[in-house]
C-alpha cells in the first residue's frame, strides 16, 4: 500500500511539471526554427509559441512564426506567441502586444525586414531613424497573408 502511495504522489509530481506553460530560452547557434529549419543564431530576431500543453515550438524570425500559424492544425490550442525585443536582444516580449516595424533598413533572417518592438514609442523612436511601417499584432498577421 506505502509502495502504491508514493509511485500516486510521484506521478502527480510529474504530470503537475511536465506541463510547464512557460518560454524556453533559445539556444542560439544550435536550436533550428520549426518552420524553415534554419539554425536561430539573429538574437533580435528570434520567436517563440508556447501551446496550453506546454510544447514550444522556436523560430528565426517572427515571420516564420506567422507562417507556421497558418499550417498549425489548431491555434486556439496557443498559449503564448512570444518575439524577441529590437532593443533588448534575446529578450523575449508578448507578441500579441507588440508593435512591429517592417523597415528595408533593419534587415531580418527571412528578408521580410521585419522587428518587434515592446510598445509603441520604442517602435516609433526607431522608425523615424530608419523609416518603415508599423503594424499591430493582428495588422501583421494580415498582412503576411498577402
Amino acid at each position: 500500500m506505502q509502495t502504491l502511495k508514493h509511485y500516486s504522489i510521484t506521478a502527480l509530481f510529474l504530470l503537475v511539471f511536465s506541463c510547464n506553460i512557460s518560454p524556453k530560452a533559445i539556444d542560439y547557434g544550435n536550436d533550428g526554427c520549426q518552420y524553415c529549419k534554419m539554425t536561430i543564431v539573429d538574437k533580435v530576431h528570434a520567436a517563440e509559441i508556447v501551446t496550453k500543453k506546454g510544447k514550444v515550438y522556436k523560430f528565426d524570425a517572427t515571420e516564420c512564426m506567422v507562417n507556421f500559424l497558418n499550417e498549425f492544425e489548431d491555434p486556439s490550442e496557443v498559449q503564448l506567441y512570444l518575439t524577441n525585443h529590437y532593443t533588448k536582444p534575446e529578450a523575449l516580449i508578448d507578441a500579441t502586444k507588440a508593435t512591429f516595424l517592417i523597415s528595408e533598413n533593419i534587415p531580418s533572417p527571412m528578408g521580410a525586414y521585419l522587428t518587434a518592438f515592446k510598445n509603441k514609442t520604442d517602435a516609433e523612436k526607431v522608425q523615424s531613424t530608419k523609416s518603415g511601417k508599423l503594424y499591430s499584432w493582428n495588422e501583421l498577421r494580415d498582412h503576411l497573408k498577402d
